[in-house]
């Protein structure tokens, strides 16, 4: 039983309000900055009232850091590892729960282990890897001495070779494997019913039409949780595309790491000021996409975190 009374209610309204003046203060000055001149910006006062360069300085932003392509490779990496992220994880978890295999729980727990590992714990194997997909392979060749072998038979030299910098690819694939989906769809699938699984048997269902049109209908709720954090955790990278995108000139590449062009180290404008305004406008343009899908999907999100009935 839950007990309600005023003090517990204005306790909690109490606390929502100061969490929300946490996260909006810091939003709002960023936007009050990005609507100021370069001289209002580099006062000692504190501002709190809005300008009329807002569109000055978003145009001044957009063009200087080359935010329209920025921006497409974002939205690109972030809807593919997202998407990559919710399909591996939904396959790894079908696999655990609905297969019998020796070495089950052995390799859920290998899975489960590698949450401690955070990618800049293994930023320089990946990026080895990324920079030839195919040296594993190569390496067993050398250490079994296939590669001598056939060189010595035929005069070919075998080079395996698969450079995944500079690509979408690149940018995707090494991030979509994640133990926090596997998890997820896993406790999920174990709450699952049996019957369930008998009834689509006996229709003559297999697993994958199992996953397909039973498990993940039922789903839906965590899939669009694990994709909102999903494309937030892409989204907000840094280490990773500046690592994977060392061609800026051709390929170029995300939109949270060309901030950084807008960061006014040097004289942008000619008066020795730093232009921060500027740079607060960058922070808005990059900052909408992920609002406005957090916005959208804000009911899908909590219900999939929270709903106990499945």
């Amino acid at each position: 039983m839950i007990e309600r009374t005023p003090l517990l209610n204005l306790a909690t309204y109490a606390v929502m309000f100061i969490g929300a003046l946490v996260v909006f203060v810091p939003l709002w000055l960023v936007f009050v900055g990005a609507t100021l001149t370069v001289r209002e910006i580099n006062t000692p006062e504190l501002h709190y009232i809005t300008g009329s360069h807002l569109f000055e300085n978003l145009q001044a932003a957009w063009a200087r850091g080359n935010l329209g392509g920025r921006l497409l490779n974002s939205l690109i990496m972030s809807l593919g590892v997202a998407t990559g992220k919710v399909v591996m994880s939904a396959l790894t978890a079908f696999g655990l729960v609905y297969f019998r295999f020796p070495g089950r729980m052995l390799a859920f727990w290998l899975i489960f282990i590698t949450l401690m590992l955070p990618l800049e714990v293994r930023i320089v194997p990946t990026y080895a890897v990324a920079a030839n997909a195919l040296w594993p392979f190569q390496s067993m060749l050398d250490v079994s001495g296939l590669t001598g072998l056939i060189q010595m038979l035929s005069g070919i030299q075998i080079g395996l070779e698969w450079n995944l910098l500079n690509s979408y690819t690149g940018l995707v694939l090494p991030l979509i494997a994640t133990a926090t989906g596997t998890f997820l769809y896993r406790q999920f699938f174990l709450t699952v019913p049996d019957e369930l699984l008998e009834a689509a048997r006996m229709d003559g269902a297999g697993p994958f039409r199992f996953l397909v049109e039973f498990l993940m209908p039922l789903s839906r709720t965590n899939m669009a949780a694990l994709f909102t954090i999903m494309f937030l955790y892409a989204w907000n990278q840094y280490l990773w595309p500046l690592l994977a995108t060392p061609d800026r000139a051709g390929f170029g590449t995300t939109a949270v790491v060309e901030l950084k062009l807008l960061a006014p180290t040097v004289s942008t404008n000619g008066g020795g000021t730093p232009d921060w305004n500027v740079a607060m406008a960058g922070c808005l343009i990059v900052m909408l996409p992920p609002l406005l899908l957090v916005a959208f999907m804000q009911r899908y999100f909590v219900r999939g975190l929270i709903a106990t009935e499945k």
